[in-house]
């Protein structure tokens, strides 16, 4: 695999206070990274600075043969997202406009996308039902359908399955690491560590200090930090 996105020696925050700081990683083309931490430790601000709507204090950012525009991003829901006044086809295809933005109206090649990724997610009867009037793991599924139509070599995703039940939760993970064996990189913010342990290929911890690795490295790296708290 190739590099996609090489972190330096970041220092991030925001509003004049820095969270984090000497951060270097990377991310290869078709990893699965997740990225775990507690609350505060500056995952979404890190998601942010990498999709360029943040810029780090000190340290750089290097994408490598990635645009932004072809980063498909979901973050975590508002509630005027939650709101949107829209069916769920029309969300859907919202996350096409990257890829033909000069087209007034909507191509074939964005309907069979959209098509693609509402059966991927199995909402596909969903399509002419108001948005605003879905479920939350409904809205969910639909968010995702839409990350996915955006994400030409990247998917960016912030806690996706927060607030969800057992089911949608294993379905939607199974859907991002079905999208992950067919080549398509994935960032993840998540708290589910169980999770992290199954899916990633590597895995960036931002608790009190930094580690970046495989899953492996990663349960050597737990069990040595359990074992030293334990002394």
């Amino acid at each position: 695999m190739s590099d996609l996105i090489t972190c330096e020696n970041l220092s991030l925050g925001y509003e004049g206070r820095v969270i984090l700081s000497g951060l270097s990683f990377k991310l290869e083309k078709g990893d699965h990274l997740y990225v775990v931490g507690e609350n505060g430790s500056g995952k979404s601000t890190l998601m942010k600075t990498i999709l360029g709507l943040r810029q780090p204090y000190s340290g750089t950012v290097t994408l490598h043969d990635l645009k932004r525009s072809e980063i498909g991003y979901l973050p975590q829901q508002t509630a005027v997202q939650k709101d949107f006044p829209a069916n769920c086809e029309e969300v859907i295809l919202s996350g096409t406009l990257m890829r033909f933005p000069f087209s007034p109206f909507y191509r074939k090649e964005q309907r069979e996308l959209a098509e693609k990724y509402m059966e991927m997610m199995h909402i596909t009867h969903l399509r002419r039902q108001s948005y605003r009037e879905l479920s939350g793991g409904q809205q969910q599924r639909v968010l995702l359908a839409r990350a996915f139509c955006a994400a030409q070599k990247l998917l960016v995703l912030d806690e996706p399955v927060t607030g969800l039940d057992a089911a949608t939760t294993a379905d939607l993970y199974d859907a991002i690491a079905k999208a992950n064996k067919e080549g398509m990189t994935v960032m993840m913010i998540s708290h589910d560590i169980q999770a992290a342990l199954r899916y990633a290929g590597h895995i960036l911890s931002l608790d009190e200090t930094f580690f970046f690795g495989t899953r492996k490295e990663y349960t050597e790296y737990a069990n040595r930090k359990a074992g030293s708290s334990d002394e």
